[in-house]
């Protein structure tokens, strides 16, 4: 009887566990973005996300970095992603971009962040919630949020403002993998 008890625990509490994820998602989605699709920049990003990985732009003469772009997944998509190689509806990605600097350090040539210029939010949305906002589409929510306004986009129009930069990651639901290594663990 007691092995039967202890089934029934360990079901509830992954039961349980699966609907705090599921939960926790579809919360997060819901405060980042409002009845109508518009977005904004998530209050408590960098208390409860998971970082996925950074970037460097080179400056145009390859001499060191013009910009980092530090990104980071809502609760829960990294470890659905690991599970499926599929980002869930719900899911947030923020990417801070930063100003950089180079400078000499004792390691050589370093590049860092200086100043933060802005975010990229996307949504998954395989489902076409908000067919009327053209900040939507091809399975995702697009914005930029510029440093000094985290609550109202200045993207208009996800075709021309956002989708031009991803067109080479089409392949992989239009973000580049290759800079995330965790969801490769």
């Amino acid at each position: 009887m007691k092995m039967f008890g202890s089934g029934i625990v360990a079901v509830t509490a992954v039961v349980a566990f699966v609907t705090w994820v599921s939960v926790t998602q579809s919360q997060d989605a819901q405060s980042v973005v409002d009845a109508n699709g518009n977005m904004h920049v998530p209050e408590d990003y960098l208390r409860t996300y998971r970082y996925l990985g950074t970037w460097t732009v080179l400056a145009d003469d390859g001499q060191g970095a013009n910009e980092l772009h530090i990104v980071y997944a809502s609760p829960g998509t990294v470890d659905a992603f690991q599970k499926t190689g599929q980002f869930p509806d719900d899911a947030v990605l923020v990417k801070e971009v930063y100003e950089a600097a180079t400078g000499q350090m004792t390691t050589g040539t370093v590049g860092y962040a200086e100043t933060l210029k802005g975010w990229f939010v996307m949504v998954k949305d395989s489902k076409g919630r908000y067919p009327g906002n053209a900040l939507w589409g091809d399975g995702w929510g697009w914005a930029w949020f510029d440093v000094g306004d985290p609550l109202k986009t200045t993207s208009t129009d996800y075709k021309t403002d956002c989708l031009s930069c991803h067109i080479p990651a089409e392949a992989t639901d239009w973000v580049y993998l290759e800079g995330y290594p965790s969801l490769k663990q």
